[in-house]
């Protein structure tokens, strides 16, 4: 760890002895993964479901493997021990049909902030968007070869998505629908 205020230069460490402009895109998917956490972590905060947090703690667990991953050199990566990988891919997607199988999912866009947890799953789901948006963009260029992690962050996206409606639902309370506004 370097001493504080190390970054105010504008660059900061990856794992290694790399240090990068705060702006390269894999600080940029890190960020992006680090943001999704922590919005996990508040859709976990305000769940009532003992069901729900535990999935979101798998999730938040998961990301972190991911920012170390993205965060590691290319050459130091064949070293990692714990990554995420097509076993986790599949493991999120059973999580989602089965979630799914016990609720009505809707057939069109849903407003978000039906309720607190609902609405903060909505928001976390956007920022793993995102976060999927940057990791697509450095498998694209090929700085990360980890097809998994950009899979993974597809499919927690969609389970993010059947969990928010899943609050609602077994909150009793109706999520509502996009509509066309009549002007």
């Amino acid at each position: 760890m370097h001493p504080l205020g190390t970054g105010d230069n504008g660059y900061t460490d990856l794992l290694g002895a790399e240090r990068v402009p705060k702006y390269e895109e894999r600080v940029e998917a890190v960020g992006s993964i680090d943001e999704a956490t922590s919005s996990l972590g508040l859709a976990r905060a305000l769940t009532q479901s003992q069901r729900v947090r535990q999935l979101l703690a798998d999730l938040q667990q998961d990301l972190y493997l991911i920012m170390a991953e993205l965060a590691t050199p290319a050459s130091q990566r064949p070293q990692l021990v714990a990554r995420v990988g097509a076993a986790d891919v599949e493991r999120i997607e059973g999580e989602t049909r089965a979630v799914e199988a016990e609720i009505e999912m809707p057939k069109q866009f849903v407003l978000p902030g039906a309720l607190p947890s609902s609405a903060a799953l909505d928001l976390a789901r956007t920022v793993v968007r995102r976060a999927e948006r940057r990791v697509a963009k450095l498998v694209h260029e090929h700085v990360v070869d980890s097809g998994d992690v950009l899979r993974y962050l597809n499919r927690a996206s969609s389970l993010l998505y059947a969990l928010a409606r899943y609050e609602e639902t077994s909150q009793g309370v109706p999520y509502s629908l996009t509509q066309r506004r009549r002007r």
